[in-house]
This record gives structure tokens, sequence and C-alpha cells, in this order.
């Protein structure tokens, strides 16, 4: 049996954890090194990219200040979450401000630490990029359109990291990351939607408040329209060998979420409509690996 001393250290650690959403970050960590070997370097040896200090590196600044940002957003959005998750903010709450405070200033003091391991203009990176996620959630994400831009290209941005490390601009690159903006694009209206309630209550001006839900629901239609013209083109113009699975089941995702959005006028409509576009996103970094899965073979054999 745990002592009630050790029942209120765990209690502390998963509010921590949730307050800085550790299997996001697991995953973000995952697609960036997923990304680097598949994508950005695959004719370098798998060991010596899984082997790369710089690389673990910015990989590490990367995981810092995401953690950091999601205690700032939090710290910001208490009272609103409080209306929106008040299981989670009560588990959030067991954590002070003042603690998320010292949390948030650590974990960027680290994400600058690692960043200057590898340069200065890596320490610039991550300083703007501190500064942008902060910026965001104290003011940026108020506001309709450009909060959900601004999330967008904020959840990107750590793999312009990686890309500009391998000095890797290929076409095919921007194409995955124009579908990944556009799907992150469609989970931040999607989480307007279903934290409106918070929303109208705290004064923020999302575009579900500002133009309504059947606006938005068209916003998001076209959106997942739009996802179309990357998910072509990859299909089409370049080698992304057995990851056509993916985009295909992308589309039959995609569609289904459309559907539902139609008919969603509750909560748990969008909880689950959020879910799905997670679910898409979540699957598409480990199907990276398909792109070329006998290279993939042979590297490791």
């Amino acid at each position: 049996m745990l002592s009630r001393k050790q029942k209120h250290f765990l209690l502390k650690f998963f509010s921590l954890f949730s307050i800085v959403r550790g299997y996001n970050i697991l995953v973000i960590v995952i697609a960036q090194y997923l990304t680097s070997i598949y994508i950005l370097a695959p004719d370098l040896p798998l060991g010596k990219v899984l082997l790369d200090i710089n690389l673990l590196m910015l990989v590490l600044a990367s995981a810092s200040a995401i953690a950091g940002g999601y205690i700032i957003n939090s710290f910001y959005d208490s009272e609103k979450d409080l209306i929106n998750r008040p299981n989670k903010t009560m588990l959030d709450r067991l954590v002070s401000q003042q603690k998320k405070l010292t949390g948030y200033f650590i974990l960027n003091f680290l994400s600058v630490v690692f960043a200057s391991y590898v340069s200065f203009r890596a320490v610039a990176f991550f300083s703007i990029y501190i500064f942008g996620i902060w910026l965001y959630s104290h003011k940026l994400k108020k506001y309709p359109f450009i909060g959900n831009i601004t999330a967008a290209i904020l959840a990107v941005i750590p793999f312009f990291a990686v890309f500009i490390y391998y000095r890797n601009f290929d076409q095919v690159i921007f194409v995955h990351a124009t579908f990944l903006f556009l799907l992150i694009s469609m989970r931040e209206l999607t989480k307007d939607l279903e934290n409106i309630k918070g929303d109208l209550a705290q004064s923020y001006h999302t575009i579900p408040v500002v133009y309504g839900e059947k606006p938005s629901k068209i916003m998001l239609t076209v959106l997942s329209i739009l996802t179309l013209i990357p998910i072509l083109l990859l299909l089409t113009k370049y080698e992304i060998g057995y990851m056509y699975f993916f985009f295909f089941g992308s589309i039959l995702g995609l569609l289904v979420f459309d559907i539902i959005l139609w008919k969603s006028g509750k909560k748990l409509h969008y909880i689950i409509l959020h879910n799905i576009l997670k679910f898409i996103i979540v699957i598409g970094v480990f199907s990276i690996v398909l792109i070329d899965i006998d290279v993939v073979l042979n590297r490791i054999l």
C-alpha cells in the first residue's frame, strides 16, 4: 500500500505530466527523429542519425520549449479550462500557479542551453520560438483567425529546426508540412468549437464565438477539402512508398470527420472530431517509416 505522502507525490507527478502534455511531447520527439531518418537524411546510416548529438540537442530544445509553452498556456487559461475541462483542471491545480511559472522559466532556460550546444543561430531560433509561444498564449489566441494560424505555425516550427539543420529544402518536405499545417489548423478550430462555453465566459474572440458554429463548420469543411491538394501531390508527384495507405486512409478519415461535423451540436461531438484529427496526425507520424520500407530494412539489417 502506498503511503499518503507517496500518493500525493504521484498525484503531483500526474498533474505536471497533464499540464505539459507529456504524451504530445513524446509524439513530437518521435516525429522529429522519424522525419530526420526517413525524409531529411535518408542516405545517412541509421546509427549516425540516432547518435547525432546536435540532433539530440535540437530535439531536447524543442521538447523543453513546447513543454514550457503548455505550462504558460495552462497558466493563462486556468479560469477558462475550469469551465471547459473541470476534471482535468482540478488535477492540474495540484501544481500551484507559482510553481507553474517556475517550471516555465526553467524549461525555457533548458531549451536555450540545449540549443547553445548546436550554434548561436539555434539559440536565436528557439528564443524567438519561445517568445512566439508566450505571445500566442498571452494575447493572440484570444482573436479569430490570427490565433488559429499562429497555433498551427507554432506546432510546425520545431520541424523546421531539423530541416534547417540538415539543410534539406526539397519540395516534398514543404508538401508534407502543408498537409500537417492544414490538419493542425482544423484541430485548432475544432478545439474552439469544443471550448466555446469557456471562451464566451472569458471573452475570447475565437471564430465560433465571433462568427458562430455554422460558419466555423463551413471553414472546417473547406480546410478538409484543401488537404486533398497536398495529398494528391504526394500520391502522384512524389515517391512515398507504402505511405500512400496512410493518405488514402486520411481521405476516408476526413470524409467521416465532415459527416460527423455537420451532425454535431454538442461538446461530446466536437471532442470526437478533435480525437479523429489527433488520431490521423499520430498515425501519420508512425507511417513515415512506410516511405521506403526496403531501405529501412536494409539500414537496420
